[in-house]
Formats: structure tokens, sequence, C-alpha cells
């Protein structure tokens, strides 16, 4: 069992409740260290093995991130299970005075922008080394090969999670599995084909305007809450399609200033709907009973669906390349 990992020296002064979170609840910790130095922790509290897995996803994220852009990124102290209560589980780690305000555009997307540049794989494949999730849902982090074939298996997952939280539809079905057919090789195959290609970069994972702030004391962006994969760099902006989110297409044009759209760039945006749709059914998945995200998803399917109907192959005989197979 491990204890809350506070510095060595550090005396207490007091806990209070701080911020809103769904599955979990949080708080500052104000102590005063050896030295006689205010110094606060943010603590994560949540229960059994589902939030266990949370908050070890959450500390392994957000010590990748850390590791590579420290100014974005709260540090990252620990993650454990309290010595008293082997079902509770904690993630601590430097307490951030944030503002209400959402982060300066510019900013915060050439931030993020940088830290997916400086990020690769490490062994240059799709994955996480430890299990990440979306609230309380575990995501796919299987390392594997090509991109196409990581998020086939991603949202073939949340696919299914969803069927089994909203119940059978034969008309969802039916366009889940064109999609898997015909949308995804068409979006995601001419990614890694015909001498285009791409590779997998560190994402925060659900970067929107409920896990970004501004840091009172510096005045610059940052993000926490992390549910990280070595992914498609624009993966990481699907959660910023929404209408019903406050940081927008403006966040979207602003990184791509900072990093070039992948080629075949005419397909960004349907690229980012396919993104977008994998985050919205985890977010049907979540809520059993509301139906409201689903319904979404519907008319995002048909949408693709219809326009990609001849699927890459249709599309690569148009072009005239080479036909892969996978």
């Amino acid at each position: 069992m491990r204890r809350v990992e506070l510095p060595e020296g550090s005396q207490i002064k007091g806990i209070s409740p701080y911020g809103a979170s769904y599955w979990t609840r949080t708080a500052e910790i104000e102590t005063e260290q050896a030295d006689g130095t205010p110094r606060s922790f943010f603590l994560k509290v949540t229960q059994n093995e589902i939030g266990k897995a949370m908050v070890s996803g959450e500390y392994e994220s957000m010590k990748a991130l850390y590791s590579v852009s420290p100014d974005l990124t709260p540090e990252p102290i620990a993650w454990g299970t309290f010595a008293a209560a082997d079902h509770v589980h904690f993630f601590l780690c430097e307490f951030v005075d944030m503002t209400d305000d959402l982060p300066d555009v510019e900013t915060s997307m050439k931030m993020l922008a940088e830290l997916h540049a400086k990020s690769l794989s490490p062994d240059g494949k799709y994955g996480f080394h430890v299990p990440t999730l979306q609230g309380t849902v575990p995501q796919f982090v299987e390392w594997t090969e090509t991109w196409e074939d990581f998020f086939t298996k991603s949202i073939q997952l949340v696919f299914e999670n969803e069927e089994r939280s909203q119940g059978s539809d034969r008309e969802v079905q039916n366009l889940c599995k064109e999609t898997l057919a015909k949308v995804i090789p068409r979006l995601l195959r001419p990614l890694e084909t015909g001498g285009r290609r791409i590779e997998p970069h560190l994402i925060h994972g659900d970067i929107w305007d409920g896990n970004t702030s501004t840091n009172v004391a510096t005045n610059l962006p940052v993000i926490y809450d992390a549910t990280s994969i070595y992914a498609h760099n624009e993966f990481e902006l699907a959660p910023l399609r929404p209408v019903r989110h406050r940081m927008g297409k403006q966040y979207v044009k602003a990184y791509f200033r900072h990093f070039p759209i992948s080629p075949p760039e005419e397909d960004q945006d349907d690229r980012n709907a396919l993104y977008c749709l994998r985050w919205d059914m985890n977010c049907s998945t979540l809520y059993p009973g509301n139906l409201r995200y689903r319904k979404m998803c519907t008319e995002v399917m048909k949408y693709l669906v219809q326009k990609y109907s001849d699927g890459y192959e249709g599309w690569a005989k148009a072009r005239g390349e080479e036909i892969i197979s996978r």
C-alpha cells in the first residue's frame, strides 16, 4: 500500500474541496515545507478498480506530458492506494491556481503543437504503456503499427461499449459497420500510403474547455486531466469540434498555423468529424438512457457513409494510386 507522497518535511495546514469532477472527489492540500515556505498540492480521490485505473492512467499521462512540456502541465507527484482503505485511490500533483478564462487561442495552440512535435512514440507505434480512460471507460491502448489499424480497433471498442450502454439499434449497427468498412479506410489509409506518412505523437487525449485554463502565476495556458496515447496529432483536436464546447474552430485554425495539416489536406475536416465521432460515441456510453449523443453520432455517420460510399478503393482508383490492402 502507498500513502500520499508529500515531500519530506511537509506539514499539512489545511485540506479543502477544490474544483469539480464527474467521477472523483478533489481537494487542495495546503502545506508548509521544511524550509517554511507554503506550498499547495491538488488531490484527486476515487474508489474501486476503475478508479484505480483512472488515477494510474492520469498519472502516467501527466508524467509523459510534463517531461516534454513542463510549462503547460502541472507537475505530477504520485498516485497510489490509501494504507487505511485499500479500495480508495489517489492522484497527487502540483496545485496550480487557475482563472475561469479560456486559454489564449494563439499561445495555447502554439504550445500544444510544440508538445506534439517534440513527443514522438518511443518505438514508432501507436498506443500507450498503461491503460488510460475516457471518463470511466477504458480506451484502446495496445501498441499498433499503423494509425488506421489503431483507430479502427479503438472506435470498434467504443461502438461496442456504446451499444452495451444504450441498447441495440439496427440503424446504428449498420452505420457502424459501414463506417468501419468504408469511411475509416477512405479517410485514414491515405495518410500512410502514396508516399504520405504520419508519425505517432503524444497527445493529451481530452482537450476541451473543461480540462484547460490559464495559470494565474504565469498567465500561460495549462492543461490537466489527461488520458494520453501516442496518436495522429490531429486526433487531439476532436473535442474542439462540438458547438457545445466553448473552445471551438478558432483553436483548430490556430493549431494548424503551428503544425501543418496532414496530407491529403482536403480530408482534414472530415477526418476531424470521424475523430469527433469516436469522442461523442464515448460520451454516449457514459450516460445510459440519454440518447442525445447517439442521435448526433447517427447524423454524422449518415453524412460520412453517404459521402464516402466508394471507400478507399474508389478514391485510389480515381487518383490513379496503387490500391493498398490491409
